[in-house]
Order: C-alpha cells, then sequence, then structure tokens
C-alpha cells in the first residue's frame, strides 16, 4: 500500500450544511428534528440556513437527536493532517 493517499477533498460543507445532509440521510423532516431535539423549527431552519450559529449546546442536544458525535456538526471540514512515515 505505498501507493495510499487520501482523496481530495472535493466540496466545503458549512456548519448547517452538516446539519441538513445528516437529518435528510436519515429521513427526518426539520419538524420531525424539532420534536426530537426540542430546537424550534424555525432555529433549524436558520441553522441550516447558516443565519444562527449552531453554537456548543445546540450542537450536543441536535447531535442526541441524530445520533451522531457532536464534532461532526461543528468541525464538518476538519482534517487530520498526514503525517510522513520517517
Amino acid at each position: 500500500m505505498k501507493e495510499f493517499r487520501p482523496a481530495r477533498k472535493r466540496a466545503e460543507v458549512s456548519v448547517g450544511e452538516s446539519v441538513r445532509i445528516l437529518r435528510e440521510l436519515q429521513g427526518l423532516s426539520q419538524n420531525q428534528l424539532a420534536e426530537l431535539s426540542g430546537v424550534p423549527q424555525a432555529t433549524l431552519s436558520a441553522i441550516e440556513n447558516d443565519h444562527v450559529r449552531l453554537g456548543v449546546e445546540r450542537a450536543k442536544v441536535l447531535a442526541r437527536a441524530l445520533r451522531c458525535h457532536p464534532a461532526v456538526l461543528v468541525f464538518p471540514g476538519w482534517e487530520v493532517p498526514v503525517e510522513s512515515a520517517a
């Protein structure tokens, strides 16, 4: 596997887009996610459209409802640097 190299990132995903993508992948409407999380639907819409910051506490609540780690929502573009083997 000496030829292995990581795939190149092709698209930037915002925090709001990460929430929307996870919600849609689970087949949930904004209203359903609002019921599961207790976050008002209007606030979810504003988050998904990047008009309102997600924030740590909301990220925790939404992560529980979406069954994912909060970091998936808060840091959608996080990359771990690849260290060369010396």
